[in-house]
Formats: C-alpha cells, structure tokens, sequence
C-alpha cells in the first residue's frame, strides 16, 4: 500500500512530469481556488493574468487529476453560461500529528481542510516509543476508513511538535533518559520509512501559526506576530503573506521572551501565560490536576484562580508584544491558544487595552485581534504542511498575480 501510495499522489500532482512554470501555475490557481472558493476560467485569467488557453489547458489538466470539479453553470445576461470550478473533497487527503506535553491527537483532513477521523490519547509523556506507537496505530486505523482509491491520494503527513523536548518538564514522572532519547530520534524518517508518503515536520507554535495562515480569517495584513496559548505559550512569524521559521525552524520563540526579573531570576513569558502555570495553581488550591485540560471544553477552574491567570497573562503579553515590536514592525498580533473562546476574548480585552496605556517613544503598537482556527490550531497546520508544500503558492503571490 505504501508504495501505490507514494507512486499514486506523485503522478497526480506530476510536478517532475512537467516544466516548472506548468506546475506553478497550477499551484497558482489551486491556491486562487482556496481562498475564494469556486471560480470561473475567465475569471481566473483576469486574476492571474495567464491566457484563457493557458487557464482551460491547466483546468483540464487538475480536473483530470481529481482535483477540481465543475459547479453549476452561472448564467449572465448575455453569452454562454460560466461554469466555476471549485476544490473537490477528494482530491487529496492530508493527515495532521500534534505532539503535546499531555497529549496526542491525529486527524485526517481531505482536500477542503475538513476533518475526516481523529485519533486521540490523553494525560501521557511524549516520550519517542509512546509516540510512534500512538502514529503508527492510529495512522493505520484512520486509512482503514479510506477506500483504497482514496488511501492513494493520502499526500503526506505533517507533524507539529515543541522542539528540543528534551529541555522541557512535563506534568508526569517520566525517566528523563526516555526524554533524551529526542535528541537522536528522527520521528519523520521513522513514520516515512513505515508509511512510504512524505513527513513534514514543523514547531508546534509555528504550525499553529500557519493554520491561521492557510485555514483561517484571509482577511488579515500582510505582516503579523502570533501567539499560541498551549501548556507551554509559542509563537509565530508572518512576514510578506508568508510563514518565517528562521534558519533552525524556531524563529518567533515567543515563550522565551524576557519579561521581568524576580528574585534575582529572569521571567520568561511561557512562566506566567502558559497553561502549565494554571495548571500548577489548580493543583495548589484544589489537589485537581485535570481540572485545566488542553480540551477547551473541559475546563472546570473557579475564578478567583482563572481571574488572576488572565491578569497575569496579559500583562506579560503586553510587554512581550511591545519586546517583540521594537525589533519586527507589524501591525497586528493574532492570539490563539487551548483555551475557551470566553478566556481568549478576554485576556485580548485585556492586552489591548494595557498596550494602549504603554507610551513607549518610537514605537507603533499594534492591535490584537483573536485567532480564527482555534483549540485545534496546531494538528490542523501540521496537516497543512503536505497540503501546502504540494498544492499551493504563498498568499504574497496571490497578491502579486493581481488579487
């Protein structure tokens, strides 16, 4: 299976059977196709600037491969009807790890980014055995649920994990040996090795920032800071429409952030606006370790611990947000996290309201609005790391084209 796999998708994108315009040009009105849902040939012409014999030989050809199909014809005053052309569900199929502190999840997404099957285990060390052990299961049960034409165009998997696990507690008795076992494991050789397909690998926090990127709100400026709010905070880094990771895939390490100094010690953001940190006041007070899980829904924290957490986070925010402009000039900040959309909206309350106190000379504060992907930000943009390194161009080149 692995093998008809790997061969199946390859022909289907056939990026090596064609010239390098040619598949450009495909990615370019696939992504075109993404983010403004089903279009018309002409339609497409006028966006991309490409022929009309150019567009109807390139629809042709993605309409062949399974990738786009017709719509119902939009009838005009005068003239033959137009016919868009929009994603098919089928076309190809993405599967999205999540590596978490406490917790795994899989998912499987078609072409439109929608969920197809979830695999999940909770309250457990990411330790590299448990790890390949759940992808490996869960991989195999999630294509059972394929049919075997489908399981042909599964494109590959992406992996969103914290790197450097090793350097992080988590909130179980693990032998720390096992957690050094990271720093020689290579996860995606393993998985690519077992499943044929390709493996992309990616930060957590970064994926979480290209969910929002790929997936979510398209109405948002070119340059942006993002901020997960997982058991540990992490950031992300959008520049020119498009996801920068830095030459070691951890640029916009925003938990490392500097924030103040106490007791002598350095205070960094993820110390204060991390789910561990409520997680251990929870403990505190109630003796419940569970009472914070990164299932949003789930949470069971009274507010005279919550109230105080939100306070703490957004001042600390506040001032990583103001660190993080003096050296990146943005606009915007997007906040995201494991958290119940009421907490999200309040602490950007918050934040906002304390960067609009600060009077900070030769700097331009932005504004801060709520991320629209949500809890599951990161498996979604590992998932979309197979999706866009094989079916799409970056947002910049949209614009560029004449969007």
């Amino acid at each position: 299976m692995t093998q008809e796999t790997a061969y199946s998708i390859a022909s289907m994108s056939r990026g090596s059977n064609q010239s390098g315009i040619r598949a450009y040009n495909e990615r370019l009105v696939l992504t075109l196709i993404r983010q403004n849902g089903p279009l018309a040939k002409v339609e497409i012409a006028r966006r991309t600037g490409l022929s009309a014999q150019t567009v109807s030989v390139i629809m042709r050809a993605l309409e062949a491969d399974g990738l786009l199909g017709k719509g119902e014809p939009v009838r005009g005053k005068v003239g033959q009807p137009s016919v868009p052309m929009g994603l098919q569900p089928d076309g190809a199929f993405f599967l999205g790890l999540k590596i978490g502190q406490r917790s795994l999840d899989l998912i499987l997404t078609d072409f439109l980014g929608a969920e197809l099957g979830r695999r999940s285990l909770r309250n457990t060390a990411p330790l590299p055995r448990t790890v390949t052990e759940f992808t490996n299961a869960s991989i195999g049960a999630l294509l059972e649920t394929l049919t075997k034409a489908q399981r042909a165009r599964v494109a590959g998997l992406g992996i969103a994990t914290p790197f450097r696990l090793w350097e992080f507690p988590t909130p179980f008795k693990v032998d720390k040996a096992e957690m050094q076992g990271w720093r020689d494991y290579d996860l995606a050789a393993e998985l690519h090795a077992e499943w044929g397909f390709p493996v992309y690998l990616q930060n957590d926090a970064s994926c979480a920032c290209g969910a929002e990127l790929v997936f979510g709100d398209q109405n948002k400026p070119a340059n942006f800071l993002y901020y997960f709010i997982g058991y540990f905070i992490g950031g992300g880094l959008v520049l020119d429409n498009a996801l920068y990771t830095g030459s070691t895939g951890n640029a916009a390490a925003f938990g490392s952030t500097p924030i103040g100094v106490k007791g002598g010690k350095i205070v960094q953001l993820f110390n204060v606006a991390s789910l561990a940190n409520l997680e251990r006041e929870m403990s505190a007070a109630t003796g419940d370790n569970d009472a914070v899980s990164e299932d949003s829904r789930a949470w069971n924290v009274p507010d005279h611990i919550l109230d105080p957490w939100i306070m703490g986070t957004a001042q600390g925010l506040t001032y990583a947000i103001a660190s993080a402009t003096s050296v990146i000039d943005v606009e915007c900040v997007i906040l995201d996290g494991s958290i119940p959309q009421d907490v999200r909206a309040r602490i950007v309350e918050i934040t906002q309201r304390q960067l609009r106190s600060l009077t900070i000379p030769g700097l331009e504060l932005p504004y801060i609005r709520e991320g629209s992907v949500g809890p599951d930000a990161r498996a979604f943009g590992a998932a979309s790391l197979p999706l866009a390194d094989r079916f799409m161009v970056d947002r910049a080149a949209l614009l560029s084209a004449g969007q």
